[in-house]
């Protein structure tokens, strides 16, 4: 029996809600009141939620001296009137779409964001162009990098030729170059072979997103594959960390950076106007 207003548990759910079962009276009839019988496993979605959950915990402990060291960086870029830049093939680009024209992010924002190295035209292509040596070099040739630049290149595995190209070239041109990657899957012997260096044995600063090999995060009993990746939402966490972070630096030294303004609030249309007014070269596209 549940008490009133609680849905039955689905049978085939495992939950750490605790489930309700009717406790006998002495002639062996239901009794009025409920004992609690705990189950002992969480779901896979709550198994999922608590592993992501704890990567991120763990950003501001084993991780946040990195972030620390990242966002400082970030502000003498910033401050020296410098462009943060960020880059990511496959899902990993979706980092430098999460940075970029977005409300409560910096403005001085540029993304690299090449079409064949997304997914929603081929993801055959994407796969093939983010192995492609070369790449890199071609990309920068219509995207200026300057010397006292940042660059956040996001990689899950860091072993794809067009993230290393775009590293060491990078820093050929004089960028600070800050690697977002999984250092268990980047080490492992499980990880795609490649003779190319591993980003994080090239960036200048390294942040580890904590994912497991593979990134999928949870298994399930009778499935032979893992399914939920964390690399997204760990490294949505530490961009937005090195903003805010970032920020905070430059407001405590007197030289506070742009910042845009929701355009879905009241006073965001307004804000956009005054900065397309004092920047005419910006970009003019709406939402964020």
């Amino acid at each position: 029996m549940n008490p009133p207003d609680r849905p039955s548990p689905s049978p085939n759910a495992t939950d750490v809600t605790p489930l309700y079962a009717a406790r006998q009276g002495p002639d062996g009839q239901p009794g009025a009141t409920p004992e609690v019988v705990s189950t002992t496993a969480p779901s896979a979605g709550r198994r999922y939620l608590a592993t992501a959950a704890d990567l991120i915990a763990r950003l501001t402990d084993a991780t946040w001296p990195a972030i620390t060291q990242a966002a400082a960086a970030a502000a003498d870029a910033l401050g020296a009137g410098r462009v943060i830049h960020v880059f990511g093939t496959g899902h990993s680009h979706l980092l430098a779409e999460e940075m970029y024209y977005r409300a409560g992010g910096l403005v001085a924002v540029s993304p690299i964001l090449f079409d064949g190295l997304m997914l929603h035209h081929s993801t055959a292509r994407s796969t093939a162009l983010e192995r492609l040596p070369g790449l890199a070099e071609a990309l920068l040739a219509d995207h200026p990098i300057h010397d006292g630049d940042v660059m956040i290149i996001a990689s899950n595995s860091g072993g794809n030729a067009t993230t290393i190209d775009m590293a060491l070239t990078a820093r050929k041109l004089g960028a600070t170059v800050i690697a977002i990657t999984s250092l268990q899957h980047a080490t492992s012997a499980l990880a795609r072979p490649t003779d190319a260096p591993r980003l994080h044995t090239i960036a200048d600063l390294v942040i580890d997103n904590g994912g497991t090999v593979g990134d999928a995060a949870v298994t399930i009993v009778g499935f032979d594959r893992a399914v939920a990746p964390t690399s997204t939402v760990v490294g949505a966490a530490i961009v937005n960390a090195i903003v805010a972070e970032a920020t905070e630096i430059l407001v405590q030294r007197g030289t506070p950076p742009e910042v845009y303004r929701s355009l879905n609030t009241a006073a965001g249309d307004a804000d956009h106007a005054e900065r397309a007014a004092a920047h005419p070269t910006e970009s003019s596209e709406d939402g964020s």
